[in-house]
C-alpha cells in the first residue's frame, strides 16, 4: 500500500496520524467537511476531499484511488444528544465501511477507545480480551442519563457492527483503541481545561493520589497508525494503544503544572466534588445549554478512579512502544500552548 486517506484529519488525533503519514512520504488523503478549520493540516503535502461520513455517497467520491481508509473521525467529547453520537458514531463508521466495500478498498484501520471495555474504578489491568463494559453506571443514570455514557456506549456498538461487517465481507480492519490521548493541540480531552482552570488562581480542584490513569502522547499514537499501516495485518485485529505503563494521575497533572509554571491546586475529595458535579450537570441538562458545565459526574469520576490497559498486543503485532516518556510528552505540549500564547 502506498495510499491511504484520513476521516477527521483536521482533529486533535487526526491531524498528528496525517502529520506521521506525510513524514514518511505516503499518499494522503484528508476527508473533511465544509465547515472545518484546516490550520492543524496547513502546509501539509494532502489532497483534500469534501465530504461527510453521515453521507455515504461522498465517502465514495473520495475513497476512490485509495488503498487504504484510516477512520478517525468521529463525535468525541462527553456532552450532547444520544442521537447525535449515535448518527456520527455509529451510522457514520457504518457509512465509511460500506464504502469501502463499493469501491473496493480492503484495508481500513479505525480508531475506537479504551473505554468500550470500561472506565469505572479498577484494579484490573484489562486488554483486548476484557469484556463491553462501556456503560458507566452513574448516580441517577437510569432517569437523568450522563452524555459521557453515550460517546462510550456510542463507540462499542460502532466497533461490534464493523467487526460483524468486517468478518462478512472478508475485510482487513485493524482497531486501535487509543488510552486517553494529551498532546499539541488538545483543547476537549481534560489536559487544556485543567491547567486553564489552574491559571485563574483556583486553589483547589478535584484529585487524588492513589489511582492510576492510562495516557499516551499524541505523537507516539500517530506513530502506531503508520506500524499498522506498513504490517498490513490480516482480518480483525483490536489492538489497544498506551504508554508501556500507567502513571499515577496526581504525577500527570504535577508535570502540567510544572511545566507551565503553576502551582498545582491541592486535591478537593470526591464526597465534596461529585454532588455538586451531579447539581450543575442536572441544571445544564434541563436547561438544554449546548454547552457542558465545568463539572459533570463522568468528569469528577475520572478524577478518581484507576483505569489501566496491557499494552503488550501493541508490542507483539505492531512492534509498537512509547518513545516519549510521560515528562517528554507534557513538556512538548505545554511548551505549544505556551508558543501559542494559549496559556
Amino acid at each position: 500500500m502506498d495510499s491511504v486517506i484520513i476521516t477527521g484529519a483536521t482533529g486533535f488525533i487526526g491531524s498528528h496520524i496525517t502529520g506521521a503519514f506525510c513524514k514518511q512520504g505516503i499518499r494522503v488523503g484528508c476527508l473533511i467537511r465544509e465547515t472545518s478549520n484546516k490550520a492543524n493540516i496547513e502546509g501539509l503535502p494532502v489532497e483534500v476531499h469534501t465530504g461527510d461520513i453521515r453521507n455515504i455517497g461522498e465517502l465514495r467520491n473520495a475513497f476512490r484511488g485509495y488503498d487504504c481508509v484510516i477512520h478517525n473521525a468521529a463525535k468525541a467529547c462527553d456532552w450532547g444528544s444520544w442521537q447525535d453520537f449515535y448518527d456520527t458514531n455509529v451510522k457514520g463508521t457504518m457509512n465509511v465501511l460500506k464504502a469501502c466495500v463499493q469501491v473496493g478498498i480492503k484495508n481500513i484501520i479505525m480508531t475506537c477507545s479504551d473505554s468500550v471495555y470500561g472506565e469505572e474504578h479498577s484494579m484490573i489491568v484489562k486488554d483486548e480480551e476484557s469484556p463491553y463494559n462501556s456503560h458507566y453506571d452513574y448516580l441517577g443514570d437510569k432517569i437523568f442519563p450522563c452524555a459521557m455514557n453515550y460517546y462510550r456506549d456510542s463507540k462499542a456498538l460502532a466497533k461490534k457492527n464493523t467487526i460483524s461487517f468486517a468478518r462478512y465481507y472478508n475485510l482487513n480492519l485493524t482497531i486501535l483503541e487509543p488510552v486517553f490521548v494529551y498532546g499539541e493541540r488538545e483543547f476537549n480531552t481534560g489536559f487544556y481545561e485543567y491547567l486553564k482552570t489552574v491559571k485563574s488562581g483556583i486553589p483547589f480542584l478535584p484529585g487524588s493520589k492513589k489511582n492510576k490513569f492510562h495516557v499516551v502522547y499524541a505523537g507516539d499514537l500517530a506513530r502506531a497508525y503508520f506500524l499498522a499501516f506498513k504490517k498490513e495485518l490480516l482480518g480483525v485485529n483490536c489492538i489497544v494503544i498506551g504508554n508501556q505503563e500507567a502513571a499515577r494521575m496526581e504525577k500527570i497533572y504535577e508535570l502540567f503544572c510544572q511545566e507551565a509554571g503553576f502551582r498545582k491546586p491541592a486535591n478537593f475529595p470526591k464526597v465534596l466534588v461529585y454532588p455538586a458535579a451531579f447539581v450543575m450537570e442536572l441544571i445544564y441538562t434541563v436547561l438544554k445549554i449546548k454547552s457542558p458545565p465545568l463539572l459533570t459526574r463522568g468528569r469528577v469520576n475520572m478524577f478518581y478512579d484507576n483505569v489501566e490497559f496491557s499494552v503488550k498486543k501493541a508490542e507483539e503485532l505492531l512492534g509498537f512502544k512509547n518513545e516519549y516518556t510521560l515528562e517528554e510528552g507534557i513538556k512538548k505540549t505545554v511548551q505549544w500552548y505556551k508558543q501559542h500564547s494559549l496559556l
